[in-house]
């Protein structure tokens, strides 16, 4: 898959080319119908699929201070696009200038200019252009006057606890913000993922005898709520890049030692392995216990035993 920064990486020889536009972030299973629905389109005309996604996360510059937690990093999103068969992945930098856009100025900037679209597919309640007036009608309205096809997808709603839930990044969020990662697992047709760089901690967990990689996650990652959970630990970097293992995750300040810093720390099963200064991530697979604060040291250990024991149970046979 190729990938540019900005519409001005597109080559002065880009042909025409089906478009998907989002953010996609957690690329969640919505997501994945409509940008399969694009690849789809693209390779049955013959032609390349491109995804346009922004970064920063354009709440951050509409609306200073109201960023999202972030479920995927750009890397994982190009990741995770590339196994969707996805052809190039354009990051536009999202800016107060590109904000402005009339819908207008943008098909004709972006989609025809720049991008050369045959046509476009998008979730049916896209909005875009400045103050977000342009939607599908808007869309396909400028689609028949430039030259190009609309294609809405409708959003994916599924029954959850009874009532139809639409599944979006926003749902996914509040269920990582709840610790219900095995919803966000269903949504996201994979495990919820937190990354960052393994650094320092206090090394009581190596003392106890569970040595943690204890994680710095990267800018607004969305951390589930405190508590223990079952997962894996997986490296993100080095000639080892996707090496990984079970672990029990624990996320909180530590209450048993008064500690006051939230941390993220992974404790993989079973094996014994340094990767301070690397990128690793943790995924979620389900959450086991609260974090709980206990009379002593002893306590502690036995219930760090048995989260090892749920957890080596509920990863067997997994990979």
């Amino acid at each position: 898959m190729l990938r540019w920064r900005g519409l001005d990486s597109v080559p002065p020889s880009w042909g025409r080319c089906v478009v998907t536009i989002g953010v996609f972030d957690g690329v969640h299973r919505g997501h994945q119908a409509i940008i399969g629905r694009a690849v789809d389109r693209a390779r049955d005309a013959g032609l390349p699929s491109v995804v346009l996604t922004f970064d920063p996360h354009p709440s951050e510059v509409l609306r200073p201070g109201t960023h999202p937690a972030v479920l995927s990093t750009s890397a994982f999103k190009a990741e995770l696009l590339e196994a969707l068969g996805v052809d190039v992945m354009c990051v536009q930098p999202f800016t107060p200038e590109f904000s402005r856009l009339a819908p207008d100025d943008f098909v004709h900037e972006v989609l025809v200019d720049s991008l050369h679209a045959a046509a476009v597919v998008v979730g049916d309640n896209f909005r875009f252009g400045h103050k977000i007036a342009g939607d599908i009608a808007t869309l396909r309205e400028l689609g028949r006057r430039f030259g190009f096809a609309t294609d809405p997808v409708p959003l994916l709603v599924e029954a959850v606890d009874g009532a139809d839930t639409r599944l979006s990044s926003t749902y996914v969020r509040s269920c990582v913000a709840a610790g219900d990662v095995a919803a966000a697992a269903v949504a996201l047709g994979r495990p919820h993922r937190v990354e960052g760089i393994v650094v320092r901690g206090d090394r009581r967990g190596r003392d106890l005898g569970f040595p943690t990689a204890n994680l710095e996650p990267t800018p607004y990652a969305a951390v589930p709520a405190d508590g223990i959970y079952a997962g894996w630990l997986q490296r993100c970097s080095g000639s080892d890049h996707g090496e990984r293992w079970p672990a029990a995750i624990s996320i909180g300040t530590n209450p048993t030692f008064q500690g006051r810093e939230r941390r993220v720390e992974a404790y993989a099963l079973d094996v014994e392995v340094d990767l301070y200064g690397e990128h690793v991530a943790v995924d979620f697979e389900q959450r086991l216990r609260d974090t709980l604060a206990f009379d002593s040291v002893d306590a502690l250990v036995a219930q760090i035993d048995d989260d090892v024991r749920r957890t080596r149970e509920l990863l067997a046979g997994r990979r």
